[in-house]
């Protein structure tokens, strides 16, 4: 659990972040990142057609897998006005990228990925914990162990943690008509038409020009890949950082900085995980457009040196081995106590 005594003041770091000009709006940025990524689209689409009913589909699977990260990656940045501050704006691009292109509720996303920034790792408040089906606290086990197969996830959490990332896309997929039955969407007719349009396409399109196996093929093979990429992006964040209840009070600096860890930086990692692994400056700056988060970082960083603030950062490995070994032992200490 977290324990700190808290250190600067969130106000004066963003200060001198904003006195770097990293706060404003980069249209022309997102103009080329929204151009090249309907690019890579349509030349997936494109190769499919060309390539036929063929085993090699698969590389293509893969391939469109990849866009459909991608365009996660350009939705996500919409949900959080980094494109543009206009209501209608981001509701065009996020039902484009989100909902045509990905198959997911744009409108549930805003609202769960916000719940998630307002409250990172916190266990009565994050969704990102809450729906996850291991425990990062041995505190999460009544509520999260009342199945077998539950428990089997539980007891050997820190290798099915990832195991299950393969079926990410699917609940992605789903959220959407979770959140309309419990009230949560605002426009569900629109939004669940678009998310069942872009499945009718893909199934469609799939079995009209492949054999009904290499059609199943093809489709879990995209899924899969689009599940896992963007798990792993995703997992390194926060997994395996503090975690505390809501009976904790930090303010915005702390909550953000001490349950974040940043992957290492370098063109791989940078093109890889779309500029999110610099998860300690987009959860501080949850607005700045994500092709500034680099910039940003040594400015943070020294910040928080300044102030004695932890500031996590470690390469790609490092992190998802972190995560392992973190949920190994809450594990471990689950089987002590049940």
């Amino acid at each position: 659990m977290l324990t700190i005594s808290p250190t600067g003041e969130f106000t004066e770091l963003r200060d001198r972040v904003a006195a770097a000009g990293l706060l404003d709006p980069r249209p022309d940025h997102y103009l080329v990142r929204i151009t090249v990524n309907l690019a890579c689209a349509a030349a997936c689409w494109t190769a499919f057609a060309l390539v036929g009913d063929s085993w090699w589909q698969l590389l293509v699977a893969v391939a469109l897998g990849v866009t459909f990260v991608w365009s996660g990656f350009i939705g996500h940045d919409v949900g959080h006005r980094q494109v543009s501050r206009s209501p209608r704006t981001v509701r065009v691009l996020g039902l484009l990228h989100m909902n045509l292109l990905i198959g997911a509720a744009f409108g549930w996303w805003v609202a769960h990925h916000n719940r998630h920034h307002s409250e990172p790792n916190n266990l009565d408040q994050d969704p990102d914990t809450q729906r996850r089906q291991v425990i990062f606290d041995v505190s999460e086990l009544p509520a999260k162990a009342r199945t077998p197969f539950r428990r089997f996830v539980i007891r050997f959490q820190s290798v099915m943690f990832f195991v299950l990332l393969a079926q990410e896309a699917w609940r992605v997929h789903l959220a959407g008509f979770t959140a309309a039955r419990a009230g949560a969407l605002r426009r569900p007719w629109l939004e669940l038409g678009l998310v069942v349009a872009h499945g009718v396409a893909l199934v469609g399109a799939t079995v009209l020009v492949l054999s009904p196996l290499r059609a199943v093929a093809f489709l879990l093979m995209s899924q899969t890949v689009f599940g896992v990429y963007l798990g792993a992006v995703f997992a390194p964040n926060h997994k395996g950082m503090p975690v505390y209840r809501s009976d904790v009070e930090l303010d915005w600096l702390h909550r953000q900085v001490l349950t974040a860890r940043n992957v290492a930086p370098g063109p791989v990692t940078d093109f890889l995980y779309g500029g999110l692994n610099y998860q300690i400056e987009h959860h501080l700056f949850p607005g700045m457009p994500r092709g500034n988060l680099g910039r940003a970082r040594p400015i943070v960083r020294a910040y928080c040196a300044e102030h004695g603030i932890p500031y996590v950062e470690v390469s790609a490995w490092a992190s998802y081995r972190e995560v392992a070994r973190f949920l190994g032992s809450v594990s471990e200490q689950a089987r002590c106590v049940s």
